[in-house]
């Protein structure tokens, strides 16, 4: 049997889905549905099993020199539009919206660790192998995609290089959040009941369970609490409406909670706050513990990866349970990569590249002496080609599984 047995692999992470517990039933089942759709998906939904393996066979976890806080879950669909709380920045950002920037980076920190900058890019490379095949990309386009990637990535990290020209799928998404408003999003997420808005109860959001009410209501005042009046006006965080938020892959299943407030008042100023269950991170087993815990171990990885963290951030605790917190803006929005265009993607990858090297750059610890070689990078786009078949492999395994569950 190969080592590591992707069977094995697709097996163990059906059940660790299958046993996780959850808040709300029917959550894992969600889950699995996403994980389902593509082999990339698969990879989004199981960072543990990624490091896991690395654990187990570190062969696969060799590289070059290079270390900092981490994504931790770094994947092609890691990078989208958020607003930051700086009202200008270096990078790539569309005109500022009452004050703070619109920008497109990496947007997802709640896997951050502080380890070596390989684990980042194999990830990264592994899961834009697997996208290929969404793009309807031949082998040697994936391999040119890969060294792209890894090339600009390299250039960014070590020698501070601008990032490139910015790709037009990721222009044309700035230009369309740009023209998106608050009510824009309000009419899609809630309902007006009574002259007040409600969310609406469905795939996006669940009820929330009565016993996390009060916790939750608690959790939150303790949030805004940490900021300074100015910077989040208390008497526009008086809470509208509460609810379970389905959202993610990986995460699917932990508590989350959305909390609508009054905002600027009235039924078009209300504003929606994320707040979101922390836990160890995905590569604990390969790095230890980190210090910080789970939620301020991801407010840091976003401050000292990014130039422009994305506005509001704090933490909180919800019944003992670590909280990441976060004000949701209008502009958030990710690419839809089976639109993009063949011609286009040597360009995205490597603008991809650039931003995880420019992240790496903003929070090393150790850069190493010399930036990776061509054969350092051959030999990470190798590791990544088996990553990304045993990935593909367990994929099915994983959906054979859900076939039995289905036919049981």
């Amino acid at each position: 049997m190969a080592r590591p047995d992707p069977i094995e692999l697709g097996v163990r992470q059906f059940e660790r889905d299958r046993a996780r517990h959850v808040v709300i039933g029917g959550l894992m089942d969600r889950k699995t549905a996403k994980m389902v759709a593509s082999p990339l998906a698969f990879l989004r939904g199981s960072a543990p099993l990624f490091y896991e393996m690395l654990v187990e066979h570190p062969e696969l976890a060799e590289g070059p020199a290079g270390a900092g806080y981490l994504c931790g879950d770094a994947h092609v669909e890691n990078f989208g539009v958020f607003r930051t709380s700086r009202a200008k920045t270096k990078v790539a950002a569309s005109d500022t919206l009452d004050g703070a920037a619109v920008v497109f980076d990496v947007n997802d920190f709640d896997e951050a660790v502080v380890g070596p900058w390989k684990l980042d890019m194999l990830r990264l490379l592994s899961s834009l192998i697997l996208a290929s095949r969404g793009f309807v990309a031949d082998g040697k386009l994936t391999i040119a995609l890969s060294r792209a990637l890894v090339g600009s990535y390299v250039g960014s990290a070590f020698l501070g290089a601008a990032l490139p020209g910015v790709p037009a799928p990721v222009a044309h998404l700035l230009a369309k959040v740009e023209r998106r408003s608050i009510r824009d999003v309000l009419d899609r997420r809630t309902v007006l009941v009574g002259g007040q808005r409600r969310f609406i109860i469905g795939e996006r959001y669940l009820v929330l369970p009565k016993e996390l009410e009060e916790p939750a209501r608690e959790a939150f005042a303790s949030y805004v609490s940490a900021f300074p009046d100015h910077d989040l006006p208390k008497d526009r965080c008086q809470i509208v409406d509460m609810a379970f938020r389905v959202a993610g892959t990986g995460s699917l299943g932990s508590v989350r909670v959305a909390v609508l407030t009054r905002g600027k008042g009235g039924t078009e100023g209300a504003w929606l706050f994320d707040m979101k269950e922390e836990g160890r991170p995905a590569a604990e087993p390969l790095l230890g513990p980190p210090e910080l815990e789970p939620a301020e171990r991801v407010v840091a990885g976003a401050q000292a990866c990014l130039d422009a963290p994305p506005r509001m951030m704090g933490t909180t605790r919800l019944a003992g349970v670590p909280m990441f917190v976060r004000r949701l803006a209008p502009q958030e929005d990710k690419l839809d990569l089976t639109r993009i265009a063949k011609g286009e993607l040597l360009g995205l990858s490597s603008y991809l590249g650039a931003l995880l090297g420019r992240a790496h750059r903003h929070g090393a610890t150790s850069a190493g002496k010399d930036p990776w070689s061509l054969s350092d990078q051959d030999a990470l786009i190798d590791q990544a080609i088996t990553l990304a078949g045993i990935h593909e492999a367990a994929y099915l395994a994983f959906c054979k599984c859900a076939i039995g569950r289905s036919a049981g």
